[in-house]
């Protein structure tokens, strides 16, 4: 592949899904605003409404902050919503003057007709959906992180005129429950959590009886063990119409794992070099890509 199909890739900084102190989430933003290589930057709460006040007396500063580096800033909505709050929440988020991103079907009564993107969390798993969606308003469409090349290409094919993105980088959503795992994995109740989950800022891993890596948990959400990551699938995913890649944040060095990701895009670095400098920023991660390759999503393919 010529290196200018991969030039045109943009990249996104999806939500931090994990449960961090709001502290370490402002530096963080302030930091991708000012050195992260990314065109676009999902923020909001998706996993847990609980968490959600920790973070509302800052958002705004975070919001300007992100615009003020030049980032296109996306509002991301709740994925279960289950309560009147919840619902209610999300009617007012889709008033809001930045795009909104819908990771539950519930809001987009509320974005019809409006620009709006629609997250990884909904399943758009083929073309009559995507043009439906887009139909209705939707300008870019985050496709489920299970879907082979051969459903990218397709589902980009329908939808010329919606930007297209592709899981790229981070742990895997799989499920979402209404269920707190946390909780539960603590003697408590999810009403009575104490915040359990913001022990372990990048999920807890979770073995099977015999010992082997298989899950791991955030709260309500059930993610990947492994961590998805598509670098060495850039022409691959050029050539299938993807227009943009989303990069989910860890706490790993984000904005080097950014940069890594663009240089490569740019045709500055090679992909297997790229590799070995990922697998020194998250040295405990396990990578995977087997989705993209129409197989089981743990495993790592090559070529």
């Amino acid at each position: 592949m010529a290196m200018s199909d991969t030039r045109n890739i943009s990249l996104t900084l999806g939500p931090v899904l994990f449960n961090w102190p709001v502290e370490r989430w402002c530096d963080f933003y302030a930091r991708v605003a000012d050195e992260a290589p990314v065109d676009t930057v999902c923020v909001g709460e998706v996993v847990c409404s609980k968490r959600q006040p920790f973070f509302s007396d800052v958002l705004p500063d975070v919001i300007e902050r992100l615009e003020r580096g030049g980032k296109t800033v996306i509002l991301s909505s709740l994925a279960l919503p289950t309560l009147q709050r919840e619902l209610r929440y999300g009617e007012t988020l889709a008033e809001a003057s930045q795009m909104v991103e819908a990771n539950d079907i519930s809001i987009l009564p509320h974005l019809l007709d409006r620009p709006h993107a629609i997250g990884p969390l909904i399943n758009v798993y083929n073309e009559a959906a995507a043009r439906f969606l887009v139909d209705r308003g939707a300008r870019r469409i985050a496709l489920p992180p299970e879907l082979p090349t051969a459903s990218i290409a397709a589902i980009a094919a329908a939808v010329p005129q919606a930007v297209v993105e592709v899981w790229g980088f981070g742990r895997v959503p799989l499920a979402i429950s209404a269920r707190c795992y946390h909780a539960r994995l603590h003697g408590r109740t999810k009403d009575s959590c104490q915040f359990v989950c913001e022990k372990d800022l990048d999920g807890l891993s979770v073995d099977t009886l015999d010992g082997e890596n298989f899950l791991a948990i955030n709260g309500v959400q059930t993610l990947s063990q492994s961590y998805c990551n598509l670098i060495i699938d850039v022409p691959l995913l050029a050539e299938h119409g993807v227009d943009a890649l989303r990069l989910s944040p860890h706490t790993c060095d984000m904005v080097a794992v950014s940069k890594t990701f663009r240089d490569t895009l740019d045709g500055a670095r090679e992909p297997a070099h790229a590799m070995r400098i990922l697998r020194s920023l998250a040295p405990e991660a396990v990578f995977s890509n087997g989705f993209v390759h129409a197989t089981n999503g743990a495993l790592y393919v090559i070529g």
